[in-house]
């Protein structure tokens, strides 16, 4: 398939409703409203190609972004390959979602993400803390240095309450994974948890607290600690 009769399969199952909820979240034209199921079938015939990724991505059309996502192939991808995407990523759907999950199936993850964090830059910095939370949650613990989460969980506390807004969901989701899918941390990242209390997001009547300590108790409660995915991407 190219570029054009992938661009006519998203276009058929686009829904104005999916285009409204994606737009409500900071989506932008061009758009179709394609629900990430319903590419699959597309996937099945396409699998993974590179080239045909770059193509859709650089489309701007947010849900031919989102596809160049799900058949990327991450390890023919460079640095700057990744930098030149994220460039791209004008929201958190695609920073987040798109572009952190990609990254976090390459073996140059933790070094980018790295760079991002400490880029002061709202979305990248999203991308950098997201992408640390699917590698803890895909990849085994021992591939992870014990002081440098520490350290990262110590800055969150730091500076969560200070940051970009789509930072702090992507700093508090982290607190969480940490204490549910990296055992060596869980104790501290409970106390982290706790220590950094509620964290605000939004303003005035859009106002609301994310809590990373509810929401671990709820795992502990399922039985969900030691959690990790088989894979990052579906």
């Amino acid at each position: 398939m190219n570029l054009n009769m992938v661009m006519q399969e998203l276009e058929a199952l686009g829904k104005e409703r999916t285009k409204k909820m994606y737009q409500s979240n900071g989506a932008r034209e061009p758009l179709f409203g394609v629900a990430t199921g319903g590419m699959k079938p597309i996937f099945r015939k396409i699998k993974h190609n590179q080239p045909l990724a770059e193509e859709l991505y650089a489309t701007g059309n947010y849900d031919a972004m989102y596809f160049a996502g799900v058949i990327a192939d991450p390890k023919a991808m460079s640095e700057a390959d990744f930098e030149r995407w994220m460039d791209g990523a004008y929201f958190y759907m695609l920073s987040d979602y798109v572009v952190a999950v990609t990254l976090a199936e390459t073996d140059i993850a933790q070094e980018v993400s790295d760079k991002w964090i400490a880029s002061g830059m709202e979305l990248n910095m999203s991308a950098g803390w997201s992408c640390y939370c699917w590698l803890l949650g895909n990849r085994p613990d021992q591939e992870f240095s014990e002081g440098k989460i520490a350290g990262m969980l110590e800055l969150v506390k730091n500076t969560i309450h200070d940051a970009p807004e789509r930072t702090k969901y992507a700093m508090n989701n982290f607190i969480y994974t940490v204490a549910v899918s990296y055992l060596p941390l869980h104790d501290k990242a409970v106390g982290i948890a706790k220590e950094v209390g509620p964290v605000e997001v939004g303003s005035g009547a859009k106002s609301k607290f994310l809590n990373a300590s509810v929401n671990i108790q709820k795992a502990v409660d399922k039985g969900q600690l030691g959690f990790k995915r088989k894979y990052v991407r579906c």
